[in-house]
């Protein structure tokens, strides 16, 4: 985690004491798109839960967590549902 000193403003860092806050917020805002992007692109049918739900989850976005976690347990992967699939084939 990147801890700021208490007394130091924005202002007073530097560039290369700034890349880390800019690359962190990068990735969670990539992260927070990626998942609202799958969430709203998806049928309903593929997701676990509701999709509204998932919405609310994905902007719990610690660190990231809310969209890693609808990522890992959210959806209802492909390889599951080609099983599926092929089972009622048979």
């Amino acid at each position: 985690m990147i801890v700021m000193p208490r007394n130091k403003k924005w202002s007073d860092l530097t560039a290369k004491q700034k890349a880390p806050f800019v690359l962190q917020g990068s990735v969670q805002f990539a992260l927070l798109a990626a998942a609202l992007a799958d969430i709203y692109r998806r049928p309903a049918e593929e997701i676990r839960g509701s999709k509204w739900l998932w919405s609310v989850v994905a902007f719990a976005n610690f660190m990231g967590i809310g969209p890693i976690a609808y990522f890992l347990f959210g959806r209802k992967h492909a390889w599951r549902r080609i099983a599926d699939t092929e089972g009622e084939r048979t």
